[in-house]
Protein backbone atom coordinates (compact mmCIF):
# COMPACT_ATOMS: atom_id res chain seq x y z
CA UNK A 1 0.00 0.00 0.00
CA UNK A 2 2.92 2.45 0.96
CA UNK A 3 4.11 1.56 -2.27
CA UNK A 4 1.30 2.18 -4.11
CA UNK A 5 0.68 5.96 -2.52
CA UNK A 6 4.48 6.71 -3.45
CA UNK A 7 4.15 5.22 -7.36
CA UNK A 8 0.71 8.00 -7.24
CA UNK A 9 2.13 10.93 -5.31
CA UNK A 10 5.35 10.86 -7.78
CA UNK A 11 2.91 10.76 -10.68
CA UNK A 12 1.00 13.05 -9.13
CA UNK A 13 3.75 15.44 -9.31
CA UNK A 14 4.94 14.88 -12.53
CA UNK A 15 1.46 16.03 -13.43
CA UNK A 16 1.28 18.82 -11.96
CA UNK A 17 4.63 19.63 -13.29
CA UNK A 18 3.54 19.04 -16.72
CA UNK A 19 0.77 20.75 -16.41
CA UNK A 20 2.51 23.91 -14.58
CA UNK A 21 5.13 24.04 -17.96
CA UNK A 22 2.05 23.88 -20.61
CA UNK A 23 0.04 26.72 -18.77
CA UNK A 24 3.33 28.68 -17.93
CA UNK A 25 3.63 28.57 -22.07
CA UNK A 26 0.41 29.90 -22.94
CA UNK A 27 0.83 32.92 -20.07
CA UNK A 28 4.23 33.53 -21.83
CA UNK A 29 2.76 33.54 -25.11
CA UNK A 30 0.17 35.54 -24.22
CA UNK A 31 2.11 38.23 -22.23
CA UNK A 32 4.85 38.67 -25.48
CA UNK A 33 1.54 38.99 -28.08
CA UNK A 34 0.65 41.86 -25.43
CA UNK A 35 4.11 43.17 -25.40
CA UNK A 36 4.43 42.97 -21.86
CA UNK A 37 8.05 43.69 -20.18
CA UNK A 38 9.49 41.20 -18.19
CA UNK A 39 7.76 41.90 -14.88
CA UNK A 40 4.17 41.44 -16.81
CA UNK A 41 5.62 38.14 -18.34
CA UNK A 42 6.25 37.22 -14.91
CA UNK A 43 3.54 38.07 -13.91
CA UNK A 44 1.08 36.57 -16.29
CA UNK A 45 3.02 33.68 -16.87
CA UNK A 46 2.74 32.77 -12.98
CA UNK A 47 -0.95 33.59 -13.18
CA UNK A 48 -1.28 31.17 -15.92
CA UNK A 49 0.83 28.52 -14.26
CA UNK A 50 -0.47 28.70 -10.54
CA UNK A 51 -3.93 30.42 -10.54
CA UNK A 52 -5.98 27.10 -11.01
CA UNK A 53 -4.28 24.95 -8.76
CA UNK A 54 -3.99 27.57 -5.95
CA UNK A 55 -8.17 28.05 -6.44
CA UNK A 56 -8.41 24.88 -6.32
CA UNK A 57 -6.02 23.96 -3.15
CA UNK A 58 -7.89 27.46 -1.36
CA UNK A 59 -11.47 25.56 -1.93
CA UNK A 60 -9.96 22.08 -0.79
CA UNK A 61 -8.25 23.66 2.05
CA UNK A 62 -4.67 22.65 1.18
CA UNK A 63 -1.89 24.09 3.22
CA UNK A 64 0.77 24.62 2.10
CA UNK A 65 0.19 25.97 -2.08
CA UNK A 66 1.79 23.49 -4.03
CA UNK A 67 4.25 26.38 -5.55
CA UNK A 68 4.98 27.55 -1.99
CA UNK A 69 5.91 23.36 -1.08
CA UNK A 70 8.23 24.02 -4.53
CA UNK A 71 9.25 27.05 -5.14
CA UNK A 72 12.20 26.01 -7.67
CA UNK A 73 8.63 26.79 -9.90
CA UNK A 74 9.01 30.43 -9.46
CA UNK A 75 12.65 30.30 -10.67
CA UNK A 76 11.85 28.36 -13.60
CA UNK A 77 8.71 31.03 -14.37
CA UNK A 78 11.30 34.00 -14.20
CA UNK A 79 13.85 32.25 -16.11
CA UNK A 80 11.17 31.78 -18.87
CA UNK A 81 9.98 35.34 -18.70
CA UNK A 82 13.65 36.56 -19.47
CA UNK A 83 14.19 33.87 -22.23
CA UNK A 84 11.29 35.40 -23.65
CA UNK A 85 12.55 38.42 -23.33
CA UNK A 86 15.60 37.68 -25.44
CA UNK A 87 13.71 35.29 -28.19
CA UNK A 88 10.97 38.20 -29.03
CA UNK A 89 14.14 40.47 -29.27
CA UNK A 90 15.27 38.39 -31.92
CA UNK A 91 12.64 39.34 -33.97
CA UNK A 92 12.11 35.39 -35.08
CA UNK A 93 9.15 34.58 -33.73
CA UNK A 94 5.88 35.10 -34.19
CA UNK A 95 3.36 35.01 -31.00
CA UNK A 96 0.35 34.21 -32.61
CA UNK A 97 -3.53 33.65 -30.82
CA UNK A 98 -3.20 29.43 -32.32
CA UNK A 99 0.47 29.66 -30.53
CA UNK A 100 -1.53 29.64 -27.54
CA UNK A 101 -4.18 27.18 -27.63
CA UNK A 102 -1.66 24.00 -28.10
CA UNK A 103 -0.07 24.28 -24.80
CA UNK A 104 -3.16 25.41 -23.09
CA UNK A 105 -4.98 22.56 -24.29
CA UNK A 106 -2.26 20.38 -22.94
CA UNK A 107 -2.60 21.92 -19.44
CA UNK A 108 -6.43 22.21 -19.46
CA UNK A 109 -6.25 17.79 -19.65
CA UNK A 110 -3.73 17.84 -16.82
CA UNK A 111 -4.70 20.05 -14.38
CA UNK A 112 -8.54 18.36 -14.67
CA UNK A 113 -7.10 14.96 -14.07
CA UNK A 114 -5.12 16.48 -11.12
CA UNK A 115 -7.62 18.38 -9.43
CA UNK A 116 -10.23 15.80 -9.92
CA UNK A 117 -7.91 13.44 -7.70
CA UNK A 118 -7.11 15.42 -5.28
CA UNK A 119 -10.74 15.92 -4.29
CA UNK A 120 -11.89 12.49 -4.71
CA UNK A 121 -9.05 11.68 -2.37
CA UNK A 122 -10.44 13.94 0.12
CA UNK A 123 -13.88 11.85 -0.22
CA UNK A 124 -15.80 14.37 -1.82
CA UNK A 125 -19.31 13.81 -4.11
CA UNK A 126 -17.85 12.55 -8.01
CA UNK A 127 -19.81 15.90 -8.74
CA UNK A 128 -17.87 17.83 -6.79
CA UNK A 129 -14.81 16.48 -7.59
CA UNK A 130 -15.11 16.90 -11.29
CA UNK A 131 -15.70 20.40 -10.64
CA UNK A 132 -12.75 21.16 -8.63
CA UNK A 133 -11.09 19.40 -11.67
CA UNK A 134 -12.91 22.00 -13.49
CA UNK A 135 -11.78 24.80 -11.75
CA UNK A 136 -7.74 23.71 -11.32
CA UNK A 137 -7.85 23.70 -15.35
CA UNK A 138 -9.54 26.65 -16.45
CA UNK A 139 -9.21 29.64 -13.44
CA UNK A 140 -5.89 30.04 -14.52
CA UNK A 141 -6.58 30.39 -18.20
CA UNK A 142 -8.86 33.29 -16.92
CA UNK A 143 -6.56 35.11 -14.73
CA UNK A 144 -4.14 34.94 -17.40
CA UNK A 145 -6.94 36.80 -20.18
CA UNK A 146 -8.13 38.87 -18.02
CA UNK A 147 -4.98 40.18 -16.94
CA UNK A 148 -4.10 40.80 -20.83
CA UNK A 149 -7.27 42.34 -21.08
CA UNK A 150 -8.80 39.77 -23.01
CA UNK A 151 -12.58 38.33 -22.68
CA UNK A 152 -11.34 34.85 -21.05
CA UNK A 153 -11.24 31.84 -24.12
CA UNK A 154 -13.62 29.81 -21.38
CA UNK A 155 -15.93 32.32 -22.19
CA UNK A 156 -15.64 34.08 -25.82
CA UNK A 157 -14.61 30.60 -27.50
CA UNK A 158 -17.25 28.96 -28.39
CA UNK A 159 -15.43 26.40 -29.14
CA UNK A 160 -15.57 23.17 -26.07
CA UNK A 161 -13.21 24.69 -23.48
CA UNK A 162 -15.08 24.26 -19.70
CA UNK A 163 -17.08 21.21 -21.23
CA UNK A 164 -13.74 19.69 -22.22
CA UNK A 165 -12.86 19.50 -18.97
CA UNK A 166 -15.71 18.71 -17.35
CA UNK A 167 -16.21 15.61 -19.12
CA UNK A 168 -12.86 14.74 -18.42
CA UNK A 169 -13.45 14.88 -15.05
CA UNK A 170 -15.98 12.29 -15.30
CA UNK A 171 -13.69 10.09 -17.43
CA UNK A 172 -11.56 10.16 -14.57
CA UNK A 173 -14.18 9.84 -12.28
CA UNK A 174 -15.40 6.31 -14.38
CA UNK A 175 -11.60 5.38 -14.51
CA UNK A 176 -11.37 5.04 -10.85
CA UNK A 177 -14.63 3.59 -10.01
CA UNK A 178 -13.87 0.75 -13.04
CA UNK A 179 -10.49 -0.60 -11.05
CA UNK A 180 -8.17 1.02 -13.27
CA UNK A 181 -4.83 2.28 -11.62
CA UNK A 182 -4.40 5.45 -10.51
CA UNK A 183 -1.81 6.45 -13.05
CA UNK A 184 -4.36 4.45 -16.06
CA UNK A 185 -6.89 6.96 -14.96
CA UNK A 186 -4.82 9.86 -14.70
CA UNK A 187 -3.83 9.50 -18.50
CA UNK A 188 -7.26 8.96 -19.44
CA UNK A 189 -8.78 11.67 -17.97
CA UNK A 190 -6.03 14.21 -19.25
CA UNK A 191 -6.47 11.94 -23.25
CA UNK A 192 -10.60 12.51 -22.99
CA UNK A 193 -10.36 16.35 -22.02
CA UNK A 194 -6.86 17.82 -24.01
CA UNK A 195 -8.29 15.00 -27.14
CA UNK A 196 -11.72 17.10 -26.76
CA UNK A 197 -10.19 20.19 -26.93
CA UNK A 198 -7.63 19.66 -29.53
CA UNK A 199 -10.98 17.90 -31.93
CA UNK A 200 -12.75 21.27 -31.40
CA UNK A 201 -9.53 23.34 -32.60
CA UNK A 202 -8.83 21.24 -35.37
CA UNK A 203 -12.64 20.98 -36.72
CA UNK A 204 -13.28 24.39 -35.91
CA UNK A 205 -16.46 22.53 -33.78
CA UNK A 206 -18.81 25.07 -31.53
CA UNK A 207 -21.39 25.00 -28.89
CA UNK A 208 -24.40 27.02 -29.98
CA UNK A 209 -24.50 30.36 -29.11
CA UNK A 210 -27.19 32.87 -27.26
CA UNK A 211 -28.95 35.02 -29.79
CA UNK A 212 -29.37 38.46 -28.63
CA UNK A 213 -32.97 40.08 -29.17
CA UNK A 214 -33.05 42.57 -31.88
CA UNK A 215 -33.90 45.87 -31.23
CA UNK A 216 -37.63 46.68 -30.67
CA UNK A 217 -38.19 43.08 -29.62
Amino acid sequence: MANTDLVLTWFHTLVEATANVAFALSGLLAGVRKRLDVVGLCVVTGLAAFGGGTLRDVLLDRRPFFWVAQPTWLWILIGLAIAAILFLRAGHFEFTEKAIQWPDALGLGLFTASGTQLALAQDLPAIVAVLMGVVSATAGGVMRDVVCNEIPTALRDHRPYAVCAFLGGWAYVLAVHSALPPGLAFIVAAVVATGLRAWALVTGYQLPAGRSAAPGD
